[in-house]
């Protein structure tokens, strides 16, 4: 049985700050890097990784690391843009209440990774999420028996891989708050496919006490 750890960035400045990320260059704060090394000590008690993903933005790039320190023996991560946030283009950097007055279409209530409309320069949902399917089926295909995957990701990429796992609206998956940064999700595969038996873990904070 092999099984996939799917974990969300550490915070970052533009998280804290509340502005749309996308693909922008944001750095962890010092909270996300205690936070990363917080979930690497947690997952080095629980799982043995043997292979780790990751988006290739600074900020899951400087998860990963951070990770990697707090696991002890992480093997170095394997970049990948398929794996990237969606990406929001010309409104990128923006905060939520000026993307509303740019879209004023959009719901309020609802998370902006779920925007209908494609900004200039920036990715659609059905582009976003094809691509975050090929990173998954890669994923999947090329995890060895026995072996355990972790991915380093984001928000939105959770989002579309949890709908598909559990067979739930996407549309309505997108629209929802992203999971906490560093939460984890662990995905079991086996000969009836992968199933989600852990969802939004937190168990590492106990680690920041």
């Amino acid at each position: 049985m092999e099984t996939l750890l799917v974990a969300r960035h550490g915070q970052t400045t533009w998280n804290r700050d509340g502005r749309i990320q996308g693909w922008a260059p944001s750095k962890l704060t010092d909270q996300g890097q205690t936070q990363a090394r917080a979930l690497g000590a947690w997952l080095d008690d629980r799982y043995d990784v043997d292979r780790v993903f990751a988006s290739d933005l600074r900020r899951t790039r400087e998860t990963a690391a951070a990770v990697g320190n707090g696991y002890g023996s992480l093997p170095d991560p394997e970049f990948d843009t398929d794996w990237r946030e969606r990406g929001f283009g010309i409104v990128q950097g923006l905060y939520a209440e000026e993307l509303l007055g740019e879209y004023p279409d959009h719901d309020r209530d609802a998370s902006v990774i779920s925007l209908d409309a494609a900004p200039e320069g920036g990715e659609g949902i059905p582009t976003f999420r094809g691509r975050v399917e090929s990173a998954w089926d890669r994923a999947i295909t090329t995890t060895d028996t026995g072996e355990t995957t972790l991915v380093v990701t984001h928000g939105g990429v959770i989002k579309v891989l949890l709908a598909k796992l559990t067979d739930k609206d996407p549309d309505a998956a997108l629209a929802k708050d992203s999971q906490p940064n560093c939460a984890v999700n662990e995905i079991r595969l086996d000969g009836d496919g992968p199933e989600l038996v852990g969802e939004e873990l937190t168990g590492w904070r106990t680690l920041l006490d």
